[in-house]
C-alpha cells in the first residue's frame, strides 16, 4: 500500500517537471545575429543620411538581404521541448516531434532527433513502421573542438597539484561552458524527458476510445492522447509534423527580389 501511494505522488512529480518549457539554442548563433543586426542599422542610417546614388540603394538592399539570412540561420534556429514534445527549429523548416516517437537524441556535428513510429492506431510498443531522423541547427558540436578542451583540461589539472597531490582550483579551459558541453547536456535533458514521458505513457495504460474511430482500428491510451495531441479525421496519431516557415522564407525571397529590382532599375 505504502508504495502503491508514493507511485501516483512520484508520477505527478515527472509530469511536473517534464511541463516545464525549455529552449536550447546557440549563444554564439544570438551574439553573431545582434552584432550583424546592430552593423546592418548604422549602415543603413548613414545610407539615408549620405547615400544618394543608385549604388547605396543597391548596399541598402544587400544588408536588407543578409539580415534576412542572418535571422534564418542565427535568430531563428532552437529546440524547445515542452510537455507534449519537442519542437525543432531549423532556417527555413519546423519539425514538431511528439515525445513517444523519440527513440534516441545524438550528437555528432549537428543534435539529432531519432523519430520510430507506427501509423497503426494502438500498434503495440516498439512497434516501428517509420523511421526519420531531425537535424537540429540550433545545437552543433565539434569533436575536435571538445578533444582540445579536454586534453587542456587534463594538462591543467595536472600542472596545478598540490605536494600531496590533490588538485586545487579550477581548471583554465572553461570545457564547462563551451558550446560542446551545452550540446551534452541538451542531448542528456532531451533524452531524459523523453524517457520520462514514455515512462508516464506506460504507467498510465488505461485504453479509451477515439471519437469517429471504429473498434476494429485499435485503441490508444490516454496518455497518448494526451502527449501527442493531434488525431486526424481517419484516426491516425501525428507523431511528426514537418513545416515549411513562411515567414522565414518571405525573409529570403522578399529582400532578394527588391534587390533584384534595385539592381535593374
Amino acid at each position: 500500500m505504502a508504495a502503491d501511494s508514493r507511485r501516483p505522488r512520484q508520477a505527478r512529480r515527472s509530469v511536473d517537471q517534464a511541463g516545464q518549457v525549455q529552449t536550447f539554442r546557440s549563444p554564439t548563433a544570438l551574439v553573431v545575429w545582434v552584432v550583424w543586426l546592430l552593423f546592418a542599422v548604422a549602415n543603413w542610417i548613414d545610407l539615408a543620411v549620405q547615400g544618394r546614388d543608385h549604388l547605396s540603394a543597391i548596399a541598402a538592399a544587400i544588408l536588407l538581404l543578409v539580415t534576412g539570412i542572418a535571422y534564418d540561420t542565427a535568430q531563428r534556429p532552437r529546440i524547445i521541448a515542452d510537455a507534449e514534445g519537442v519542437t525543432v527549429r531549423n532556417p527555413l523548416r519546423d519539425h514538431r516531434i511528439s515525445w513517444p516517437s523519440v527513440s534516441k537524441v545524438d550528437v555528432i556535428d549537428l543534435l539529432r532527433v531519432h523519430c520510430d513510429w507506427s501509423a497503426q492506431v494502438g500498434a503495440p510498443p516498439g512497434t516501428k513502421e517509420y523511421s526519420r531522423v531531425i537535424s537540429a541547427w540550433a545545437v552543433q558540436y565539434s569533436r575536435r573542438r571538445q578533444f582540445t578542451a579536454e586534453a587542456r583540461s587534463r594538462r591543467s589539472s595536472r600542472s596545478r597539484r598540490s605536494a600531496f597531490g590533490l588538485p586545487y582550483g579550477t581548471p583554465a579551459s572553461g570545457a564547462g561552458a563551451s558550446a560542446e558541453a551545452e550540446a551534452l547536456k541538451a542531448v542528456r535533458t532531451l533524452s531524459e524527458r523523453a524517457t520520462a514521458a514514455q515512462a508516464e505513457a506506460v504507467w498510465a495504460d488505461s485504453t479509451v476510445p477515439i471519437a469517429g474511430v471504429s473498434p476494429a482500428e485499435g485503441t490508444i491510451t490516454a496518455a497518448e492522447v494526451k502527449t501527442v495531441g493531434t488525431i486526424g479525421d481517419t484516426g491516425r496519431l501525428a507523431p511528426l509534423r514537418s513545416t515549411w516557415n513562411w515567414p522565414a522564407i518571405a525573409a529570403i525571397v522578399i529582400p532578394a527580389l527588391i534587390l533584384l529590382v534595385v539592381w535593374l532599375v
